[in-house]
């Protein structure tokens, strides 16, 4: 794994794009010392050019799905048991 340098990171192209509002291009990179994931867009510039439109997200907004806080338990249970 390569060192992870601050004001730096990895951007790629987004292989889980499933519509077209989701990002081109996505990575992730270390700025002032935190984490955050990068989103970016291929927009079309002025006279035909192509530009980067880009998103900046604390990592620790995200949760991942094994993380994900506990459910409240189900206080109304419709099951009748006959």
């Amino acid at each position: 794994m390569s060192e992870k340098r601050d004001n730096s990171g990895t951007l790629g192209k987004n292989l889980r794009k499933l519509q077209d509002n989701h990002p081109s291009h996505s990575g992730a990179c270390l700025i002032d010392g935190k984490p955050y994931w990068i989103s970016a867009w291929v927009k079309d510039g002025p006279e035909g050019s192509k530009f980067f439109s880009l998103a900046f997200k604390p990592k620790e907004d995200r949760q991942p799905a094994a993380e994900a806080p506990p459910r409240a338990p189900d206080e109304f249970n419709d099951e009748i048991p006959f």
